[in-house]
């Protein structure tokens, strides 16, 4: 089963919440890079490589989602679907090109005008080759296994190879919205020969096509940690020969300064296979390249290895979530040393460098205006004391993550709390009665409303009135004197913009920028509506003033929160 039911969060919250196979491979090259780029949420310009990585991968899995008719031969198929290549590449190219005039920061070095159609044809087909090995052998092997099922009209895979004409799978049906009232043929109806006669080639295409990530299902088509704490999402499974080999496709080439992660990365998904599909251990990893027609195989890791893996990406998780506490100083060795690896951006900043961008942030002077303060004065952990009055729960956040949540009385006062994450603190229902103390709780707000968030850094304490030492052993923060807003000058040092639907097909939009006040820097991040022209106007090196912006967290670091009823963002001359 190449992908599983997703949880109830929806894609804003995959990055940041569970240990996945592209967060585990940078915290192995350079943990510094990772609390930089994946914890405190630092962008970098956007590069076309990026973009083609993924287009490239689209268009090649849109091929092999077709069927082939009247095809006698190898030549003939292989002539088909490179005649198919040719025309998907013309499609890479122009959605490719929408991708990258929509990047809010591109790499100023480069431009779309050096991108040729017939490369982007030349690596589809390496692809296409790739996969027509496969076709092959299926051929030669008389159809693999499964054929006769196959003809019988019954699949011998729970979760289908998605095909065009075939009605997708979604992983939570329930959600997507009429549903019912979509057709899905392409006019590419299969026609199986009849049982005991030779395999021929659009059979064995047929056979042959692995699980892909199908382009017609917007929700997310991952594989997920039964605990959920980890989640991983693959490129192709194939599957005819009766084993299971799990491909991972990469634009470029072996000599890559990436490459080195690869094996981790297939490793993970080895080790994800095994603990969502009853211990079944895969019976192959490979990469494929697109640049070359290079097939790089890996040892499965043995059971013995995959307890070791267990331990390892447990223990790299909770290092992950316990990295960083309160505003961050920047720059610094935080949390340790650049490893000068693959993909290091911002771990250079603030050191001798030639870049030109870093240079220029660090010459700029960073006045702080009243009614500003400093980022590193954002309060970051209060105690409370009080009364819950009801709870609620498991329901989305803004990110539409399930937390947990309750209403605590204090002073009178009724004041939300809840879970800054998924599962941050589980046991938040479990009190219900008498007067409690919580502690190390993140003040916030949301729509005006105090918010307080618990992580695993908070508690709550059951009070005893015939011994109670709350009083003295913690010190209580007045409810009006607790900061829920903020108000910041600095730099803007980068920006992203991200967009698409939720499980239930809803469109979400999310806008963030990191600003630096030449001592600390702080994420900043607009939803839907308060998205306004002028902050996609905002470029990196811009000097801004944001008044009255609301103060929230992730992963235990400080989050402004752009409000468009309240907060006011200005850009300094």
């Amino acid at each position: 089963m190449p992908m599983g039911k997703p949880p109830s969060g929806g894609p804003l919250s995959r990055t940041r919440t569970r240990i996945s196979a592209s967060s585990l491979t940078k915290y192995l090259r350079c943990k510094k890079q990772f609390f930089l780029s994946n914890k405190l949420g630092l962008s970098q310009p956007r590069s076309i490589s990026q973009i083609l990585g993924i287009v490239l991968e689209d268009s090649l899995c849109s091929i092999l989602m077709r069927r082939p008719v009247s095809i006698n031969s190898l030549e003939e198929l292989k002539q088909w679907c490179y005649d198919l290549a040719d025309k998907e590449a013309k499609s890479c190219y122009d959605s490719g090109k929408e991708s990258w005039d929509n990047t809010l920061w591109q790499n100023e070095q480069q431009t779309w005008d050096d991108v040729e159609i017939s490369e982007l044809s030349r690596k589809i087909k390496n692809g296409l080759d790739l996969f027509l090995e496969e076709v092959k052998n299926c051929f030669t092997s008389g159809g693999g296994p499964y054929l006769e099922q196959f003809r019988s009209g019954n699949s011998p895979f729970e979760i289908t190879s998605p095909a065009w004409g075939d009605e997708p799978l979604f992983p939570i049906p329930d959600k997507v919205r009429n549903f019912g009232m979509r057709t899905w043929s392409t006019r590419e109806p299969m026609q199986w020969q009849e049982s005991g006669k030779q395999v021929n080639w659009a059979e064995s295409w047929e056979i042959a096509r692995p699980w892909i990530k199908d382009p017609r299902v917007h929700q997310p088509q991952r594989l997920f940690h039964p605990e959920g704490w980890a989640a991983g999402e693959l490129d192709l499974v194939l599957r005819w020969d009766g084993k299971i080999r799990i491909i991972d496709i990469k634009s470029g080439n072996p000599s890559s300064k990436f490459a080195e992660s690869l094996q981790h990365q297939l490793n993970f998904y080895a080790w994800l296979w095994h603990e969502t599909q009853a211990d079944y251990l895969v019976d192959g990893i490979e990469g494929w390249y697109l640049d070359d027609s290079s097939r790089i195989h890996y040892d499965v890791p043995s059971d013995e290895e995959i307890n070791e893996l267990r331990n390892l990406y447990r223990t790299t998780h909770r290092e992950m979530l316990e990295l960083g506490e309160g505003p961050v100083r920047f720059p610094e060795d935080y949390p340790e040393p650049c490893n000068n690896s693959a993909g290091c951006f911002w771990c250079q900043f603030g050191q001798d460098s030639e870049n030109e961008f870093f240079n220029h942030l660090s010459n700029m002077e960073i006045s702080i205006s009243p009614p500003s303060q400093r980022i590193g004065e954002i309060q970051s952990r209060v105690n409370v004391r009080g009364k819950f009055t009801g709870q609620w729960g498991p329901l989305p956040n803004h990110y539409s993550e399930p937390v947990l949540g309750a209403m605590v009385s204090v002073s009178g006062t009724q004041i939300t709390i809840e879970e800054s994450e998924p599962n941050a603190y589980p046991s938040l229902h479990e009190y219900s009665d008498g007067e409690v103390v919580i502690v190390n709780a993140l003040p916030g707000v949301w729509r005006g409303n105090p918010r307080l968030y618990l992580d695993n850094k908070s508690k709550i304490i059951s009070v005893d009135h015939h011994n109670d030492e709350s009083k003295q052993k913690y010190e209580l923060t007045r409810i009006g004197l607790m900061r829920t807003r903020a108000n910041v000058d600095g730099i803007v040092l980068s920006i992203d913009k991200r967009s698409g639907v939720k499980l239930d097909e809803k469109p979400w939009s999310m806008l963030s920028l990191h600003i630096w006040d030449g001592e600390h820097v702080a994420e900043v991040v607009a939803f839907g509506s308060s998205i306004t022209s002028q902050m996609i106007a905002i470029k990196p090196g811009d000097k801004l003033k944001i008044v009255s912006a609301e103060l929230g967290w992730r992963s235990g670091l400080p989050q402004l929160r752009i409000d468009q009823r309240s907060t006011r963002v200005t850009i300094i001359d």
